[in-house]
């Protein structure tokens, strides 16, 4: 087996990411995924490999982090988020896909799934779309929990940047 290579990269005081999110929505709500040292969620998936379309390191990272087969769907949307977090800038390439848990669905637990993952605990949860549940769980990226409230017909591309904030 060849030697696998997440491509994410750091340039000085900035760092490049390829990532790949599932967007799993059952009966209303949306799984998100924390990290234990995050004060923040995502979306499920990661980084891509390099040499690896893009599908199957979303079905790779679904398989890794939650140990269940998904069913990758339609891509949803390309995103280019730029952002700072510990002490570090970075430039975020992100492909959202349909993605489905075959049989899974909220059952009212929280956190729905914990699971072991380099070194960290990832906590998996169904997060209601309605109210501000996604904003209340600090769903990154920003502009995701709008997004999701309201997913397009077709894909879109999306650009965000933090960095324009004060």
């Amino acid at each position: 087996m060849s030697d696998r290579h997440v491509i994410s990269f750091p340039i000085g005081e900035q760092r490049f990411n390829f990532r790949v999110a599932g967007i799993i929505i059952v009966d209303g709500h949306v799984l998100v995924c924390r990290e234990d040292d995050d004060d923040y969620c995502m979306l499920p998936g990661g980084r891509i490999e390099l040499g690896e379309p893009s599908a199957l390191s979303l079905e790779r990272e679904i398989e890794e982090e939650l140990a269940m087969p998904a069913n990758v769907g339609a891509m949803i949307a390309t995103s280019e988020s730029f952002y700072r977090r510990d002490d570090e800038d970075f430039h975020e390439l992100g492909f959202f896909y349909a993605a489905e848990l075959p049989g899974e669905r909220p059952n009212g637990s929280s956190p729905w799934l914990q699971r072991p993952d380099e070194g960290h605990i990832l906590s998996f949860d169904w997060v209601p779309l309605a109210g501000d549940a996604l904003e209340a769980a600090n769903l990154m990226p920003r502009w995701l929990p709008a997004f999701l409230r309201d997913l397009p017909e077709r894909q879109v591309h999306i650009t965000h940047d933090e960095r324009r904030q004060a």
